[in-house]
């Protein structure tokens, strides 16, 4: 079950590979996420020393969280992956110019993870071209709706 999309990757990368990582997180970001209040729009992982970071994810704090703690709503959180996992990915990232985007926050299993996806760059002309074939894939279930009535 999906918490956050993160639809903008999707525009601006062309995604290859996707993990599934566990995040660390505190006991008021936990209930703000099962709330709703989490934004994935601006953020994006970086690999620091071995391991693995989201940063800018934006976990807005719920008014009734604790009293003794002071929520930072975007705070570097970091992420859970194998050792192997983490190796492959530092040499695609450091080797073959990939990036690293988180695509969406879900549950699995009670357990709320985040799916990374292994990305590179599109070109502006990508975009155009991949809008023109979003428009043309409507246009075209237009036609064929049109057509059986």
């Amino acid at each position: 079950m999906s918490i956050a999309d993160n639809r903008k990757a999707f525009h601006d990368y062309f995604i290859e590979e996707k993990y599934e990582a566990g995040i660390v997180l505190e006991g008021w970001e936990v209930k703000a996420v099962r709330a709703n209040r989490v934004q994935l729009k601006e953020a994006y992982v970086i690999i620091q020393r071995g391991e693995i970071y989201l940063i800018g994810c934006h976990i807005t704090p719920l008014g009734s969280a604790s009293t003794h703690v002071r929520p930072d709503a975007t705070r570097t959180r970091k992420l859970l992956l194998h050792s192997e996992e983490i190796a492959k990915l530092i040499g695609k990232v450091e080797r073959a110019g990939y990036t690293l985007v988180p695509l969406d926050l879900h549950y699995t299993r009670g357990r709320i993870k985040v799916q990374i996806g292994l990305a590179k760059g599109k070109k502006q002309y990508d975009k155009r071209e991949a809008e023109k074939e979003r428009d043309w894939e409507r246009e075209k279930g237009r036609i064929m709706r049109a057509r059986n009535k």
